[in-house]
């Protein structure tokens, strides 16, 4: 019986591309796979003469001498029952590009049974017991904790072990191993060159069955409590910064240890302070007559002490004098510390009288000129 020919097999044109052979090929694959029809030797014939087809013409040269002699030109590669298949096995991953695992594992593992959803399992999932959840709590702390250091109580919600069943979730303390997973937690299934992990259904993933259990927590081992915790902030911290607690989170289902608690910082903006690293900066207003003259400001820093500042003659508006080491502390910096900036702020009055008026006249003509600096003020 003459074989038919390769293109007719797939469905494809003489033209097609090598997505489109690949495309055609998958198709044909999915629904003829002798684990999806088991028993079904026309299907089984039809998959053979596919791979077969498949494997010809994905190749160029192969499909080549096929192109010009016909199944004569690849005579010596034909046979499926001689090795053919074997490299298109090893290019499934290729040939499945493209395929949600729904759809393909939907199609091969369909005749097998069980409730395989589509999901993946998260790894590491196995029976006994395991590691709880790590908690984020989000702390607002003000600049002034941030400079001196701060034991701050915090409280957070969350499952702790449940003191009836000390957390096995058994009303007696008995713990039966899942039959059907045989304590694993998964469920493998297998067909020619898959091979896919599920939870188990009968344990949720746990790998035990509890018949009596616990009135206290239902059989889940935990209960929802609140706990309040000392949090040690220490000095110089800045935003974004995280405090890790170790085995303050969730407590492990079954028993299992507790995950940990990551308190994240927020510094709050301050009324008065401009925070810039360690550094510090503020703004403070001089009146017009110390800008000219000179003068001794006394300016209050970010620990509540005071720093005198002396305020030259002459100085000019957005002038930034600083004082070194009256910053924040360094974030175990073992007391370094950054400097305080003051910005100086020229209080130009609003409204003066004749008199006044008449005096910064003659302050102007006297020492200024009739362009110098009151001259803008006019």
């Amino acid at each position: 019986m003459s074989k038919k020919d390769y293109y007719e097999l797939l469905g494809i044109s003489r033209s097609a591309t090598i997505e489109e052979i690949k495309k055609a090929y998958r198709k044909l694959a999915l629904k003829f796979h002798p684990d999806k029809n088991k028993g079904d030797a026309g299907a089984e014939e039809k998959f053979k003469e596919a791979t077969e087809a498949y494997e010809i013409l994905r190749d160029e040269k192969k499909r080549k001498m096929y192109d010009q002699f016909g199944h004569a030109g690849v005579s010596g590669s034909a046979g499926y029952n001689e090795g053919f298949g074997r490299g298109a096995y090893t290019d499934f991953s290729d040939i499945f590009q493209g395929s949600t695992f729904e759809d393909l594992f939907e199609n091969i593992f369909s005749g097998l049974g069980g409730g395989f959803s589509g999901a993946r399992s998260s790894s590491g999932q196995r029976g006994g017991a395991r590691r709880g959840s790590d908690l984020r709590y989000n702390l607002e702390v003000s600049l002034e904790d941030v400079y001196h250091g701060k034991e701050i109580k915090i409280q957070i919600p969350r499952d702790e072990h449940c003191d009836k069943c000390h957390g096995s979730g058994s009303a007696d303390g008995k713990v039966d191993v899942c039959s059907t997973c045989g304590g694993t937690g998964q469920i493998r299934k297998s067909s020619g060159f898959f091979s896919i992990a599920s939870t188990c259904n009968a344990c949720g993933g746990g790998g035990s069955i509890i018949k009596n259990q616990c009135p206290a927590c239902f059989g889940s081992g935990l209960v929802a409590k609140k706990r309040t915790i000392n949090i040690r902030i220490p000095n110089g911290i800045e935003t974004g910064t995280r405090l890790k607690v170790s085995g303050e989170g969730e407590a492990g289902p079954k028993g299992g240890p507790a995950g940990d608690l990551y308190v994240v910082i927020q510094v709050k903006r301050h009324a008065k302070f401009e925070r810039e690293g360690s550094d510090l900066l503020t703004k403070y207003e001089i009146p017009v007559t110390m800008a000219i003259l000179g003068g001794e400001a006394e300016i209050e820093t970010i620990s509540g002490n005071s720093v005198k500042l002396k305020i030259p003659a002459g100085t000019q508006p957005s002038t930034i004098f600083r004082v070194r080491g009256k910053g924040l502390p360094y974030m175990g910096g073992h007391d370094r510390y950054g400097d305080f900036m003051v910005e100086a702020v020229v209080k130009i009055p609003k409204n003066i009288n004749a008199k006044g008026k008449q005096l910064v006249k003659e302050l102007e003509d006297e020492i200024m000129g009739s362009t110098g600096f009151f001259g803008r003020f006019k």
